[in-house]
């Protein structure tokens, strides 16, 4: 079944769209009752949703920089600066 979920399943209270995929919790609850063109047609919608969603840059902590030196997180988490709060 295909499934739009990265693992990330935290919803933004702002939109009620999850910040991983950007389903509701609605349709994450009934993922698996709903049809391959439901499915489908709600994967559509997921980009635009994620844009709306806003994401705070997550803050450099030792345990992020060790995994990163050690290649398991993304740049992005390096470019963090904690005086600005911009990623």
């Amino acid at each position: 079944m295909e499934s739009p979920c990265i693992l990330v399943c935290a919803i933004d209270p702002k939109t009620g769209f999850c910040f991983g995929c950007g389903r509701t919790s609605a349709e994450i609850a009934n993922w698996i009752r709903y049809t391959a063109e439901e499915r489908r047609e709600i994967m559509d919608c997921l980009c635009g949703r994620l844009e709306q969603v806003e994401r705070k840059p997550r803050r450099m902590t030792r345990r992020r920089e060790l995994a990163q030196s050690r290649g398991g997180m993304p740049s992005r988490a390096a470019t963090f600066d904690e005086n600005t709060g911009e990623g």
